[in-house]
């Protein structure tokens, strides 16, 4: 059986990908998906936070059974922490997206002080 988390940006699946790309179930391996309806902007310093983020949640979960609710806590986190880096400005919102919803609220507006 396939233990997964899937959140609207986050995905986890305790799973490994085969040379076909399916997903194989693995009780060893997580295998995450990062915004996977591109709704972001994204640069590499982000991803690797995001990546490091994702670390920390696992180390930090190590030695605790991998169910469904374990997986799902950590997407929580990660989906928590995309706004985060989204409020610091470190990702934006893609505009050509396939839609473009602003899930995780509405893009701030720098307002400037001379005016």
């Amino acid at each position: 059986m396939l233990i997964k988390s899937t959140t609207r940006h986050i995905r986890i699946f305790a799973a490994e990908i085969d040379r076909d790309g399916e997903l194989v179930p693995s009780h060893q391996v997580l295998t995450l998906d990062i915004d996977p309806d591109n709704e972001f902007s994204w640069n590499e310093d982000a991803l690797q936070k995001v990546y490091r983020k994702f670390d920390e949640l696992v180390e930090a979960s190590s030695g605790v059974d991998l169910t469904d609710y374990n997986l799902r806590r950590i997407g929580s986190d990660l989906e928590h922490y995309l706004r985060s880096i989204l409020q610091k400005g470190e990702i934006s919102y893609n505009l050509s997206a396939r839609v473009v919803n602003y899930s995780m609220g509405l893009p701030q507006i720098a307002v400037d002080d001379n005016q």
